[in-house]
Parts: C-alpha cells; sequence; structure tokens
C-alpha cells in the first residue's frame, strides 16, 4: 500500500531555470517601477532557496542593486546554521560559494537581517524599492502581515507567492483575487500586483508524482492519494489509473478504509 500526497497533482512547477528568469522579470519590474516585493516565505530551505538566486542575480548585475531584508527571526536562524554547514551543499551550489568573493554564503552587501522588532519596524524608512522576505509563508501570521498592510494598497509593488497557499488562508485569499482583505482588524486594499511561481515550492508537482509511483507500480497493491486539495488530488487518481494501471483512490473527507494485510 502507498499513501502519497496531491498538493500539486493537477499541474506542473516551473523548469528550475525558467522559475529563476520569472523571479529575475518580477524583480527588475517591481523595483523599476518603484515599489516593494514581498515575498512570503518558510523559513526552512524556501528563504534560503530565494536568498541564493536574489544574491547571485545582483552579483551578476541581472537585477538592480537594492536592499534586500530577511525579517523573520526563524528564518535568520536557519540561515546561519546553513552558513555554518556549507560543506553540505550539492556541488554546483558549493563552487559557487568557492567562487565568491569571500567564500561564503547569505552575505551580500544589500542583505539585512532584521531579528528585533525595532529592526523589522525600521525598514518601512527604507524607501520604497526594496526585497522583503518574511513569514508566514502563507500569510496567516507573522511579520510580512504588516508588510502587506503597508504595501498592498501600491499599485507599483508587487506581492510573490513562492510557495502553496492553502485554503482559506490570506495569502490563498489575496491569490484567488480579492480586492480587499482583512490585516490586523482592518480592510486594506489590493492594488498590488500579484505573482505566483510554483517552482520553489518542496512539493513534487504532478509529473514527479508519477514518476514516483512508477517505481513501485509492478507491485503496489493500492495508492491512496491524500492531502490535496479536492480537484488536485482526483486528476492525479485519474493520471496514475491511466498511465501506470494502478489501483488508486482519493478517500473522502471522514472515510474510513480497512486494509487487509
Amino acid at each position: 500500500y502507498l499513501l502519497m500526497e496531491s498538493v500539486y497533482g493537477d499541474r506542473n512547477h516551473e523548469r528550475k531555470e525558467e522559475r529563476t528568469e520569472i523571479m529575475k522579470g518580477i524583480i527588475k519590474d517591481t523595483m523599476n517601477a518603484g515599489g516593494t516585493l514581498m515575498i512570503p516565505a518558510f523559513s526552512v530551505e524556501r528563504t534560503q532557496e530565494l536568498l541564493f538566486e536574489i544574491e547571485n542575480m545582483m552579483e551578476n548585475s541581472e537585477i538592480p542593486i537594492v536592499p534586500v531584508f530577511v525579517d523573520s527571526p526563524l528564518a535568520i536562524e536557519v540561515t546561519e546554521v546553513y552558513k555554518k554547514y556549507d560543506k553540505y551543499f550539492k556541488k554546483d551550489v558549493a563552487q559557487i560559494v568557492r567562487q565568491s568573493d569571500d567564500g561564503t554564503i547569505f552575505k551580500f552587501p544589500q542583505l539585512q537581517f532584521t531579528k528585533t522588532t525595532e529592526q523589522s519596524k525600521a525598514i518601512t524608512h527604507f524607501g520604497k524599492r526594496k526585497i522583503v522576505i518574511a513569514g508566514s509563508g502563507m500569510s496567516n501570521g507573522g511579520r510580512i502581515l504588516h508588510h502587506e498592510k503597508a504595501n498592498l494598497p501600491d499599485p507599483n509593488s508587487t506581492l510573490l507567492l513562492a510557495g502553496y497557499q492553502a485554503v482559506g488562508t490570506l495569502g490563498r485569499i489575496i491569490q484567488d483575487g480579492a480586492k480587499h482583505v482583512r490585516i490586523m482588524g482592518e480592510n486594506v486594499p489590493v492594488r498590488a500586483k500579484i505573482a505566483t511561481v510554483t517552482g520553489y515550492s518542496g512539493h513534487k508537482d504532478s509529473d514527479h508524482l508519477v514518476e514516483f509511483v512508477e517505481d513501485t507500480a509492478d507491485t503496489v497493491k493500492k495508492v491512496f492519494v491524500t492531502m490535496g486539495e479536492t480537484k488536485s488530488s482526483l486528476f492525479l487518481v485519474q493520471r496514475l489509473r491511466d498511465y501506470l494501471g494502478v489501483d488508486a483512490v482519493a478517500p473522502g473527507p471522514q472515510e474510513k478504509i480497512e486494509i487487509e494485510l
């Protein structure tokens, strides 16, 4: 038996090169417009991956040189762990780090870690042209709310959603096109541009989920597709049946299934 997720069961991510180009374009457009780029991001891996790409873009003069703030105490702590154990990076990443000016990562001049509340509040004094990476990843709490409250009304600014937005979260409400949202008790108009890039997600996309099952298609007795919205789960179930010929089902809410061993 196989129990698997299906968050992106009905769609594929952008390729790594494609997502980088999309990211580059969003940064350039937002900075050229004189706005703020807000990125709600999870503290582990997502924040560090974004920082790595932004650092490379700036060093290669591919995007404007602007302040970059990591406004999340947890993400800052996790980033320190990444810096401490850089010997575990993938070979291509380790080579880039070795070729950097000081042989370190996450230490470019524009980067600022705002750990304290006072440092976080001071971000507003840096003008509009800046990049802010803050938690939480779905905008359901954390410091990103303060930045969204301040910048969502600005048509020159951009909110970049770089991870899955669960149904019911503020991030999903904005992603679905809301024109006004409630943030910390206030009604906030959404005039900023809303962009989505799925390629940074830690969840496998549809093709890779099918590929994952393919390795055991000849021996698996039944596949239970869970942890996804209904349309995503059902789409993946159909793909598994059609492409691999496996017995796949998507259990409904509160449904109980007895497994025979």
